[in-house]
Order: C-alpha cells, then sequence, then structure tokens
C-alpha cells in the first residue's frame, strides 16, 4: 500500500520510489510512437525529436515508449495492462482517441448509403477509458491523460478521400460536411475531459496549446491529423509546463525534495 508525500510515493515496503528511480510509460497511438509525414520521401517515418523522446532527457527515472502506429484503446490497453505487471510504473501516460474516432473511409467511399462505425465505438470509448483508470488505480499507479491535438479538417478530408473525385463525391455525401470530421473528433476529446473529471484524474491540455495558435494548421502534417516537428515541440512543451506544475521534483533540474 502506498500513500503520497509532497508528490513522491512513499511505500510501507520500504521500496525506494525517489525520482531517480521513477517508472514512466507513455501509452497511446501513432502521435506518442512519434510518427509524421515526411514530404519529401512521400512515407510516414518516426521524427527523432518527436515528444517522448525530447521528454527523456528533460525527466528523472526511466521513460518508456509502447505507442504503436494504429493503436486505438482497445489494442493499446491490452498490451498496457501486460507492461503494467511487467515494469510496475509509477506513471502511465494515456493517449488515444485518434485512431478510435476514426473510419474504414474506404469503405465509406465504395458504400456512402450503408451504415459506418468507428474503430471503437464512442460509448466503448469511455467505458474502456473509465475502467483502464481505475485499474491503474488500484495498482497504485498514476495515471495522466491527454487531450487530443486538433486536426485540419480539409486536409484530412482530402488524405482520406486521396484526392479522388468519385470518391470525395461519395464521402461528401456521407458526411454531409467537411467540419463534421472535426466535430466528431472533438466529442471523442470531449470525452477524454469528462472522464478526467469524473475519475478526478489529472490531464494534458495538448488540445489547449495547439489551438493558443490562431494558425494551428500550420504544425499537423500535410494528412490533417499527425504533429509534425514543431507540433511536437508544443506538445513536450505543454507536457513540461504540466510536470512543473503537479511533479517539479521529477523534472532534471530541479533538486531534489527532502524525504519524510
Amino acid at each position: 500500500m502506498s500513500s503520497w508525500k509532497r508528490g513522491v510515493t512513499v511505500s510501507e515496503d520500504n521500496k525506494d520510489y525517489s525520482p531517480n528511480n521513477f517508472n514512466y510509460i507513455i501509452s497511446g497511438d501513432s502521435i506518442s510512437k512519434g510518427v509524421i509525414y515526411d514530404e519529401v520521401r512521400s512515407k510516414y517515418v518516426i521524427l527523432e525529436d518527436n515528444y517522448v523522446s525530447l521528454l527523456q532527457d528533460k525527466l528523472k527515472g526511466v521513460v518508456r515508449n509502447t505507442a504503436r502506429f494504429g493503436n486505438t484503446l482497445i489494442k493499446g490497453i491490452g498490451n498496457l495492462k501486460k507492461d503494467v505487471l511487467k515494469d510496475k510504473p509509477n506513471i502511465v501516460l494515456i493517449e488515444y482517441g485518434g485512431n478510435d474516432c476514426d473510419f474504414h473511409w474506404n469503405e465509406i467511399a465504395d458504400n456512402p448509403d450503408a451504415l459506418h462505425s468507428p474503430k471503437t465505438d464512442f460509448t466503448v470509448f469511455e467505458t474502456m477509458l473509465t475502467e483502464t483508470i481505475h485499474y491503474l488505480k488500484n495498482q497504485q499507479i498514476t495515471p495522466i491523460l491527454m487531450s487530443l491535438p486538433p486536426l485540419n479538417a480539409d486536409k484530412y478530408f482530402k488524405w482520406v478521400s486521396q484526392s479522388n473525385p468519385e470518391a470525395e463525391i461519395n464521402i461528401m455525401k456521407w458526411l454531409g460536411s467537411v467540419t463534421k470530421i472535426y466535430w466528431w473528433q472533438e466529442r471523442y476529446n470531449s470525452t477524454i475531459i469528462k472522464v478526467s473529471e469524473m475519475t478526478k484524474t489529472k490531464y494534458i491540455d495538448v488540445r489547449g496549446a495547439f489551438l493558443e495558435h490562431p494558425d494551428f494548421t500550420k504544425f499537423i502534417c500535410v494528412d490533417g491529423i499527425h504533429p509534425n516537428k514543431a507540433g511536437h515541440q508544443i506538445i513536450c512543451d505543454k507536457v513540461l509546463e504540466f510536470i512543473r506544475t503537479n511533479y517539479q521534483h521529477l523534472l532534471q533540474d530541479h533538486n531534489d525534495l527532502a524525504y519524510e
């Protein structure tokens, strides 16, 4: 059983929970993996200076990035439970929603009159996220949520329709409006905030950090959804701001706190 003193975990079994021995897990999708679209090479690549890599040099302890390209909450949480038992992290940063709210656009383009569902049902997403937080807290692990970076709906529409005029017509027939793409993603983002409030779990307002900029779209790749290099710097800065406010003792540039 463990408790919190001055933001540092102290355990009855005398396990060392000093900041230098902290373990973190980043559980998420391609954004946390550091995936960006390289327009020169016309393919997805992993950005060396992604936000997780930038954080590793700023935090005390060990950061393990388990994020994967294409991860939905359902896929990621199954692996997270295995990783938790193996690594016994102190903090888990949870970043999901971008793939969960997405659709199989090729199927929509082929048959816009059919019923199409997102990769993770809206209600399932909320339930699973809530259950995951309860699971981590029961394991004496601190979960931290991340809100979703905003997407560029116009570019994303072009991307999923592959700039194919026929596909654009069919997808638009099903959508009704390009702005619905932004609205739909915002619903999932709002659910993250809702779950944060219901479970009394802190969250990092990544979305707000992007929206502070009048033209946030310049921080998004040509696909309309993945943050680019400058976007990853925005995420890193926001996470560091959050840590300074809530867990300052975990930063490399902060003197260790005295333990009681």
